[in-house]
């Protein structure tokens, strides 16, 4: 008898193929979990073990990723590093000159003279600033008198005989040198002492007879 009023359709041919089909052949989620646990134990092994092979070159090249990030940072930073030495070195070359003028006005002015004390007091002064100014950017002076000759720091421009001192050393300076953040910026041009050539033997007995 129809129901609500309805007749039930007889299924199509294609309704009742799919449902044998189901039938046949069940693939939910459970029948999926028996046929995974029903593998062979040597076929899982072998799957964690290529799982494994996969995650181990994962994380090496996450790990080499990392590195050469951290090698491109290092080296921009160097980079950078060397720009503003680079820089700081060659607005130090030009500053020297106007600090050595300022040096050799404040030598050659009287400080016994009246007349020109206040020119010198300001130039003292001025020269003051000046060296605190290069000292606070690491720039500093290489005045090496009366110390042994270091090559790394100092250019020889001669060479004179002394008895008294110790050969090697520094014996007068012709031009003081600077350092900028340890690095040498310019030498000291300096007289190194050497040994006395021997003095002519003393005259013996018979001669002096």
């Amino acid at each position: 008898m129809p129901v609500n009023g309805r007749s039930s359709a007889p299924q199509s041919e294609q309704e009742t193929q799919m449902a044998d089909e189901h039938r046949q052949d069940p693939t939910g989620p459970e029948e999926a979990e028996e046929a995974l646990s029903a593998e062979a134990p040597e076929d899982l092994a072998a799957r964690v073990s290529v799982l494994e092979d996969e995650l181990a070159a994962a994380k090496d090249q996450a790990l080499r990723a990392a590195a050469d990030v951290q090698n491109a940072r290092r080296r921009a930073e160097q980079e950078v590093e060397k720009a503003h030495k680079f820089a700081l070195e060659r607005f130090a070359n030009d500053l020297l000159p106007v600090l050595e003028s300022l040096e050799r006005g404040v030598e050659l002015a009287d400080p016994n003279d009246p007349a020109i004390k206040p020119m010198r007091d300001g130039m003292e002064l001025t020269l003051k600033m000046f060296s605190e100014t290069l000292a606070r950017f690491q720039i500093v002076a290489v005045d090496p008198h009366g110390e042994p000759f270091n090559p790394e720091l100092h250019q020889a421009m001669a060479m004179e005989e002394r008895d008294n001192v110790e050969p090697n050393t520094v014996i007068r300076v012709f031009q003081k040198g600077y350092t900028l953040s340890g690095r040498l910026l310019r030498p000291a041009m300096v007289v190194v002492s050497k040994t006395p050539t021997d003095k002519p033997d003393s005259p013996t007995i018979d001669e002096q007879a």
